[in-house]
């Protein structure tokens, strides 16, 4: 008999909510959203992915007592020097809108031609047992793909409409779920969490 194992994911985001309960309850992890313990969000003080995913992996187990997984990931453009990066979630400003960034996004690209669009996905997964864990599990993937001239898709969330997978032929909120877990930078560097949690 298999024995659920509970952990609180630090986000507030339901995309990510439904994606990491996807992956991890079939392996016997129970992912219970932060606001469940109240945890407050932390204000993103990090200048990389993995300083701003530690810190919020401390607060969600500081204040839960429970083990804690973080994600922060976001896109960098090429052309736009590796933005909008750390800055991804809030590109166009607050309140925080996907609508809102995606217009942004083919705004500040609109003079950027077609096969100079490259961009990638990343994502940085923390895993911290406690709070005062000093070896947190720390891994990072990305997603190769470009930015189309306009959106395609209705699936997905984020950047998803705008982000084109060449070895798919399709924008990633054309992916079907399943396979976009399989490929993307969250699913990889969650099938490479998942590996070292088993050793």
């Amino acid at each position: 008999m298999t024995t659920t194992q509970r952990m609180v994911l630090a986000s507030g985001n339901s995309g990510k909510l439904q994606e990491f309960h996807r992956l991890l309850s079939p392996l016997g992890y129970d992912v219970r959203p932060q606001s469940e313990y109240e945890v407050p969000e932390v204000e993103e003080t990090g200048l990389t992915f993995v300083e701003n995913a530690l810190l919020k992996a401390r607060e969600a187990c500081r204040v839960s007592g429970l083990p804690a997984l973080a994600d922060d990931s976001g896109l960098a453009v090429d052309a736009l020097n590796g933005a909008p990066g750390i800055y991804s979630a809030r590109f166009a400003g607050e309140p925080k809108s996907d609508a809102a960034n995606n217009r942004k996004l083919l705004d500040v690209l609109v003079d950027v031609a077609r096969g100079q669009r490259m961009a990638r996905y990343w994502c940085v997964l923390v895993y911290l047992r406690h709070a005062e864990d000093p070896v947190p599990l720390i891994v990072q993937r990305s997603w190769e793909g470009e930015i189309l001239l306009s959106a395609r898709g209705e699936g997905g969330f984020g950047y998803d409409p705008l982000f084109w997978v060449p070895t798919h032929a399709c924008s990633a909120a054309e992916l079907d779920r399943d396979e976009k877990n399989r490929v993307s930078h969250r699913g990889l560097a969650m099938q490479s969490l998942l590996e070292q949690l088993a050793t």
